[in-house]
């Protein structure tokens, strides 16, 4: 599936785990086509972790360029 964030290729394991311990906030909207993932994040996921998750706003893009700039810079910076 090609990823609307990453502008390339994502398998769905990495839309799972792409938040920490929650999935992509995208992820029902990019796979629902190819399977019911609703259901599937439902049984897998707490009802808290649900609602955390449908719940969540995305970040706004320009906080999200940032915090992965400092990302890059601390892991630099450790090597």
């Amino acid at each position: 599936m090609r990823c609307p964030r990453l502008g390339g290729e994502a398998p769905f394991t990495y839309c799972l785990q792409e938040a920490g311990d929650l999935p992509c906030h995208r992820i029902v909207v990019c796979w629902q086509t190819f399977f019911p993932v609703e259901a599937y994040l439902r049984k897998r996921l707490s009802p808290q972790k649900w609602e955390e998750l449908a719940g969540r706003k995305p970040k706004e893009k320009i906080a999200s360029l940032l915090e992965l700039i400092e990302e890059a810079k601390s892991k630099g910076d450790e090597e």
